[in-house]
């Protein structure tokens, strides 16, 4: 089966910037030849969790309005890594940041997604 796991998360104030990394490990079904989507999202407790970056199958990176300039998503299909570097943070990105992926869906909805990481707490200070 196919594994997320999360790193990077921390404490920074606010104008600081922090990488989150993703790594993608194993084949869904054991078939190696599936491709994903990937993304990652975030959570507020208490709130819904919210996109924040995804890239589609054909390579097409979709950012939230609110991370446009701020936030970049790269990924390296070789390593099945997903990073996501975070500049000119804000209170409001405090969150706790989820990897997810799908090997059904070309874009990553992140309300269908059928695994996801563990999490990474991302906390900025003001």
């Amino acid at each position: 089966q196919v594994q997320l796991a999360e790193s990077g998360g921390g404490s920074v104030q606010a104008g600081g910037s922090l990488k989150l990394s993703c790594v993608r490990s194993g084949h869904m079904f054991g078939n190696p030849r599936y491709t994903y989507c990937m993304g990652w999202f975030r959570q507020v407790k208490g709130t819904e969790r919210e996109e924040v970056a995804t890239i589609d199958t054909d390579g097409t990176i979709k950012y939230a309005e609110s991370v446009k300039g701020r936030f970049t998503a790269s990924q390296d299909t070789a390593k099945n890594t997903l990073d996501l570097q975070m500049s000119n943070l804000k209170p409001e990105d405090t969150a706790i940041y989820y990897c997810g992926a799908d090997h059904r869906f070309l874009h990553c909805d992140g309300r269908y997604l059928a695994v996801w990481g563990q999490g990474t707490l991302v906390n900025v200070s003001s």
